[in-house]
């Protein structure tokens, strides 16, 4: 009879906490200076976290002290590359890898790789009050040169290795960067630009591949190149005192991916960074120097710069591999070579929702294709953990929990190196069946974080204990979440039941601005009498009554995929609307979809020519528009259209709806000046969109 009592009663316990967590206060409401809102803070802090470790105000000083502490050790691994070969299919070539296991540098080798660094930097010539800029993947490399950075007080420019030449033109020139760290890949591409790039005097390759490549040298003849071996040796061998920053000093000017025109550059002190590292070191259970975290989001990106800052500073070890890396199925990975996760075996890793939704889609298609039995065993564990998560003391809790995971989510959970406990997502909504998938599957908590650039990736972030889902958790201990009125949206903090309004960040997260571009700094920067620095998002939110945020709409038509690349609506629109078969235009973007839609309203006077000069028969015009000839056409003159306004790949509709009747005030889609009427059109042909994406 006992373990049938403790069957029954350990599943109780369980419901009865889930059910205490629920009703939980995550966030309390706070009095704050500024515009007038509904304010919400951290449960467990009456005032914004600013360092979690005493006396430490900046980078610099935390991986110092960190080093000291865990000097033996490991901080750094990398795998090693056995063989690279070239595969054809289908007339194309891929690269696959064939790795090895994580060679491994201690705390102390880092930190002597990085005096080494700092001290090369400046026998380099790098003068006092001159900026450097990192372009490169994420690799070991990468986070040394940043930490020299600072050990030198240099403002570090940070860019996407992804970045078109305009772009990187800009960012170079707008910062007045003279030292440039990247890798040979990325080398061939600033040689490309040098002629347009005015104030470099030195670039450090992480690669020695340049040596041989004799096309570099015309092209770079404005410049010195050098090893990233080689400065580490004129360092070590000419040692330079630290320059240390102080709190208040810039860390870091970091180029976002741009929603129109060139991108912004985002200033961060090291207090703005130490700020969102100290307060998720309070919010994320456990951490310390038993855990081990897979790198592999852009270093570019604040998301993973704060997160291995973070990483570094409890002691912890950092694997660095990469989105094509990442699995034992993934692109690069060679057949019968193991993915960076099987060999690393990670306790923790950020994602964004596409990788998250890739490992998700992934194992159902492969569930689905098993069948059988396998198949049947999968959804009955599904549903019972479901159960569970859900709050109903009937699922599988205790003994059955163990079960299933050993019957069905132990080959899940191997994807990802069978470790994971803890899962960091940011970057862009995660929808509700990934997340519970991955709680159910890999068995581990989700902690979706909301934040920008702006605030250093500091926002909101959802706790362990946190089941729900659609939601992006309570205010981060650095921060304090204020909504205000919008009226024209319709959004007002007096709204019932929930409060709602645009979403402003205030705390010692909020960077200093925009560089070199003050108009803007003063639009969406505000400080108040307080002295506390606002940031004003333009993103809508409601609070629920725990005090956790949802994010429900978007002040202007700046949407953000899932791989997090803005997409500016209008501006799309307006480039496409040229082609001669278009009417009106609707371009639909949303945060769960890698990809925009369009729905287009048919000229048809340029399609009934068309058709007439083919010998296109049909009954009327709503046949035309439905016949796929019709939508071939369309969209090879939309993507024409495109590529004359140079919109990026991802800015381009995959997929249209066209249709027949035209958009008119009268038909309340479009206002009386014609502009449309954007959620008016979209809950009208929701029906139409959803299949778009579901096609």
């Amino acid at each position: 009879m006992g373990p049938y009592y403790v069957g029954v009663i350990i599943p109780l316990v369980v419901t009865l906490l889930l059910r205490g967590t629920k009703g939980k206060k995550r966030g309390l409401p706070v009095n704050v200076g500024g515009e007038p809102g509904y304010a919400i803070r951290n449960y467990r802090f009456s005032s914004p976290v600013q360092s979690a470790w005493e006396g430490v105000t900046t980078l610099a000083e935390l991986f110092e002290l960190s080093c000291k502490k865990h000097s033996d050790m490991r901080l750094l691994g990398t795998r090693k590359l056995i063989a690279s070969e070239v595969e054809i299919s289908d007339g194309r070539s891929f690269e696959k890898l064939h790795l090895g296991d994580y060679e491994w540098l201690s705390y102390g080798q880092v930190f002597e790789a990085v005096c080494n660094f700092a001290s090369g930097l400046v026998q380099l010539g790098h003068q006092k009050g001159e900026r450097a800029a990192i372009f490169a993947d994420t690799r070991e490399e990468w986070f040394i040169a940043l930490q020299a950075c600072f050990r030198r007080n240099v403002s570090v420019v940070t860019i996407y290795a992804s970045l078109g030449e305009e772009a990187l033109c800009h960012s170079f020139n707008e910062t007045e960067v003279t030292t440039v760290i990247c890798g040979y890949k990325e080398l061939k591409k600033i040689a490309n630009v040098s002629g347009q790039l005015d104030t470099v005097k030195r670039i450090i390759c992480m690669d020695d591949e340049f040596q041989s490549d004799a096309s570099l040298v015309p092209g770079s003849s404005s410049w010195t190149i050098t090893s990233f071996s080689d400065v580490e040796k004129l360092g070590r061998e000419n040692p330079v005192d630290p320059d240390l920053p102080l709190s208040a000093d810039i860390a870091v000017i970091m180029y976002t991916s741009g929603s129109t025109g060139m991108p912004k550059g985002v200033m961060m002190t090291h207090g703005n960074v130490l700020a969102t590292v100290s307060a998720v070191m309070t919010i994320v259970p456990g951490l310390g120097n038993q855990d081990v975290y897979l790198a592999y989001l852009p270093l570019a990106h604040i998301l993973e710069l704060a997160a291995e800052n973070l990483i570094a500073a409890i002691g912890s070890s950092i694997g660095y591999g990469s989105p094509l890396t990442l699995t034992d199925t993934s692109n690069k990975i060679k057949r019968g070579t193991k993915g960076d996760a099987t060999v690393l075996r990670p306790t923790l890793m950020a994602a964004v929702p596409a990788i998250l939704d890739r490992v998700r889609d992934g194992v159902r298609k492969k569930i689905d294709a098993t069948g059988g039995l396998p198949k049947k065993l999968f959804d009955l564990a599904y549903a019972r953990r479901l159960s569970a998560i859900n709050g109903s003391w009937f699922g599988a809790w205790g003994l059955e929990r163990l079960l299933w995971n050993l019957l069905v989510f132990r080959k899940v959970q191997a994807i990802l190196g069978g470790r994971i406990r803890f899962i960091l997502s940011g970057g862009a909504p995660l929808s509700g069946d990934t997340q519970r998938f991955i709680n159910i599957c890999l068995g581990s908590p989700i902690g979706q974080g909301y934040g920008l650039t702006e605030t250093c990736a500091g926002g909101t972030f959802s706790e362990y204990d946190d089941t729900s889902v659609g939601r992006v958790g309570a205010p981060l201990p650095c921060s304090i979440i204020k909504l205000v009125d919008w009226p024209e949206g319709g959004y007002l903090i007096s709204d019932s039941p929930k409060a709602r309004g645009e979403i402003v960040i205030g705390g010692p997260n909020v960077t200093l601005g925009y560089f070199k571009n003050d108009d803007k700094t003063k639009e969406v920067y505000k400080v108040d009498e307080r002295g506390t620095r606002w940031f004003y998002t333009g993103d809508i939110g409601q609070f629920h009554a725990d005090g956790c945020l949802e994010i429900i709409d978007r002040k202007k038509d700046i949407v953000k995929l899932q791989h997090g690349e803005y997409v500016s609506l209008g501006k799309v629109e307006a480039a496409l609307i040229v082609s001669p078969y278009v009417d009106n235009i609707m371009l639909h973007a949303d945060s769960f979809h890698s990809y925009c839609v369009a729905l287009v309203v048919a000229s048809q006077a340029s399609l009934e020519a068309w058709a007439s000069k083919q010998g296109i028969t049909y009954s009327d015009f709503s046949d035309l528009c439905g016949k796929e000839e019709t939508l071939k056409e369309v969209s090879t003159s939309l993507l024409k259209a495109a590529k004359a306004a140079k919109l990026e790949k991802f800015e381009i509709p995959a997929k249209i709806k066209l249709l027949s009747e035209p958009w008119t005030p009268e038909s309340g889609l479009v206002t009386a000046a014609l502009k449309l009427k954007r959620e008016v059109i979209r809950k009208t042909f929701s029906d139409d969109l959803g299949k778009l994406y579901s096609s």
